[in-house]
């Protein structure tokens, strides 16, 4: 028995009722077992109870044991002063001016066997053996709102940029679009490169698609390499070596420090190269202005997936980084990063905004855009997928990562609609 069972098993009232009384002998009706507390002071406030002939509204505190009063320092603390019952699991003879009430008997072997199991299971999650028991109604239900916890726990992120540019929603954009771009294996250093480059800074020189490319590279190191002028082919040196000079002329003008955060290319698929994104970002930058007022704009995912689907400068069609040239093929955003940078920054960003300024409509649109796309194919969601659990949209999926990462990982099936319904039933 754990504390926080405790506390679910009184909030859910999932013991016999039958016959209560509390340790003096006392009849206790619960009315309303009150509301869980997560902060500081009684677990339940608000708590309605008729014991004897009396009725008591106020608080109820829960321990293992009734001695974990003084324990826990309750008998100084001046929060506990209005509480109206002490439940516990196990009444050890400690006596204090509050009606106490033993829970160790009342509570179904079956349910605490189960949480028992779940505690302990080596799972892919917890429940996977319960899983299948669970309605449609309530996988859904539940789904929206974890989708919703996951949106608010990504707004936290894009509250805390705002806050660190004066809450300029441009330029908090183009640094979230920057890091989508670098992948899990280079976001830092792809919005560290952003954050050196101000949206003021690339305006000057959007028409110019050299100098946003030897910006971005020169800004990521890319272009301190040496080229030999006699060794290296002609296609594989004069173009990174007009790029080096445009970038010295524009670090000097602006007084630039490349960014000290080493790029990755280890194992990584070549059309994900470092080299390859900055040309595709470069280009996305080339071909949009104000890109985030076109997103709230914007009416469907289709739509803002155009945006993003740029294509880099002709010559990378020839060559996935420096002095390595290779056969054509165009180095293009595809539907799926393009539909990566949709769930994991469009979608974010614009819940965060209609938050910020109480604008339902932006927070609808971010969740339609998810139910929009199709859903993501990872190990992850392969794993729900192979339990039989429905994973047709990006809203599915990401509702399944956030209950995999935040509930199953942590074990919180008490906090869990699926853990919830596993118990009671």
């Amino acid at each position: 028995m754990t504390e926080r069972l405790l506390q679910f098993i009184w909030q859910f009232q999932y013991f016999n009722k039958n016959n209560l009384v509390t340790a003096d002998g006392e009849p206790v009706q619960v009315m309303h077992p009150g509301t869980f507390n997560s902060n500081q002071g009684p677990d339940f406030l608000n708590a309605r109870l008729l014991i004897g002939d009396a009725t008591w509204a106020g608080t109820v505190e829960l321990h293992l044991r009734s001695s974990d009063w003084n324990r826990h320092g309750h008998h100084e603390d001046g929060n506990y002063s209005n509480v109206i019952l002490h439940v516990v699991w196990e009444h050890d003879g400690f006596q204090i001016n509050i009606p106490v009430i033993e829970l160790k008997d009342r509570v179904a072997k079956l349910l605490l066997q189960r949480y028992e199991e779940l505690m302990h299971s080596a799972s892919f999650i917890p429940c996977e053996n319960n899983v299948a028991d669970i309605r449609d109604i309530t996988w859904n239900s539940w789904k929206e709102r974890l989708l919703v916890e996951r949106l608010l726990r990504k707004s936290a992120l894009v509250q805390c940029l705002l806050e660190q540019n004066n809450f300029h929603w441009e330029e908090t954009f183009w640094w979230m679009v920057a890091r989508n771009f670098g992948m899990k294996v280079n976001a830092e250093a792809f919005e560290a490169i952003a954050r050196s480059l101000s949206l003021n800074i690339l305006a000057k020189h959007k028409n110019q698609i050299h100098q946003l490319e030897a910006l971005l590279l020169g800004q990521a190191g890319l272009l301190e390499e040496q080229f030999n002028r006699t060794k290296d082919a002609a296609a594989d040196r004069d173009y990174p070596i007009m790029l080096q000079r445009e970038y010295r002329f524009l670090q000097q003008k602006y007084k630039l420090r490349p960014v000290p955060v080493p790029l990755y290319s280890l194992r990584m698929r070549p059309g994900n190269f470092p080299s390859v994104r900055l040309a595709e970002l470069a280009m996305l930058v080339h071909e949009s202005s104000h890109l985030f007022s076109k997103i709230k704009e914007a009416s469907s995912a289709g739509e803002i997936k155009k945006i993003f689907e740029v294509t880099a400068n002709d010559y990378w069609h020839y060559h996935y980084r420096f002095k390595e040239s290779s056969v054509f093929k165009q180095k293009k955003v595809g539907s799926s990063m393009s539909e990566n940078i949709i769930i994991n920054t469009v979608a974010p960003v614009l819940f965060s905004y209609g938050s910020y300024y109480k604008d339902a409509s932006y927070k609808e649109k971010a969740i339609r855009y998810l139910e929009e796309l199709p859903a993501e194919n990872n190990l992850l969601t392969n794993g729900f997928k192979e339990l039989g659990i429905e994973n047709k949209t990006a809203m599915d999926s990401q509702a399944l990562i956030e209950l995999k990462n935040e509930y199953c990982n942590k074990k919180r099936c008490l906090e869990c609609s699926i853990g919830n319904a596993i118990l009671r039933n």
